[in-house]
């Protein structure tokens, strides 16, 4: 259980999360996922990374049972470990591709936003629970899978999209039986690492240079209002009532 690395095939390394009963993770998971990504992406040896989680979902975002126990600490904890491990997967030298299946919701929506390509399971979907769970953020990764008014919808409602809807709009790049996921997300990781290593980590930081949003000032943005609704009294209000239609 954690995160666990692996090597499949030449050039392709595996970052799995294993965090029962739903990845949903606490302070520490989202450092060491971090810490493992950033890992891969230094080796001099990887061209591809793939992201993948065992168990019924890939992410259910941070671990709220840490934080309504640990208050404050785990607040700012989980807020600096989930800008890390989304920066790692954004910053990482080499393509990654999330392989998604079950529910991606919270900061799952963090790192699939920020990855470079997704595979998906046909029973995954997508959505920001946060306003459900008295918090805010990861707008800034759901408006990279989505249209600016779909994510707004989606935001405000915390409602969740299928990997169907996602890749008919194009973030998605297929979707396949549950069964299939893990070997369809080898198979493009196989087809990006055959490229030239130099090559591949030179388009991955010219790409990341033309992008039209700085993702991780503008997710340190959005987390300034979770700070203000933590303070405020809302958030710890909202998460009150957390637990009745968390994903079991």
């Amino acid at each position: 259980m954690g995160v666990s690395t692996s090597s499949p095939g030449k050039g392709i390394s595996v970052v799995t999360v294993d965090h029962p009963p739903v990845n949903a993770l606490p302070v520490a998971g989202w450092y060491a996922l971090a810490d493992a990504v950033r890992a891969a992406g230094r080796d001099a040896e990887v061209r591809c990374v793939v992201l993948a989680a065992e168990g019924r979902g890939f992410n259910a975002g941070v671990d709220i049972k840490e934080i309504q126990a640990r208050g404050d600490s785990a607040l700012l904890g989980a807020n600096s470990g989930c800008a890390e491990a989304f920066a790692a997967v954004y910053e990482c030298e080499v393509p990654v591709v999330a392989a998604v299946q079950g529910f991606c919701l919270g900061g799952g929506i963090g790192l699939v936003g920020n990855a470079d390509a997704i595979v998906a399971s046909e029973d995954a979907v997508f959505g920001l629970p946060e306003l459900d769970r008295g918090a805010l953020g990861a707008a800034t990764h759901l408006a990279r899978l989505v249209p600016q008014h779909l994510m707004r919808t989606l935001y405000y409602t915390s409602r969740t999209v299928s990997a169907a809807e996602l890749h008919a709009h194009g973030s998605v790049w297929r979707v396949v039986p549950r069964e299939e996921l893990r070997a369809a997300a080898l198979e493009l990781a196989r087809e990006i690492a055959a490229k030239d290593g130099r090559l591949l980590r030179l388009a991955k930081a010219a790409i990341n240079g033309i992008d039209p949003v700085d993702v991780r000032r503008s997710y340190r943005f959005e987390q300034g209002f979770t700070f203000e609704a933590g303070l405020s009294g809302v958030a710890g209000r909202v998460r009150s009532g957390f637990g009745k239609d968390v994903p079991q």
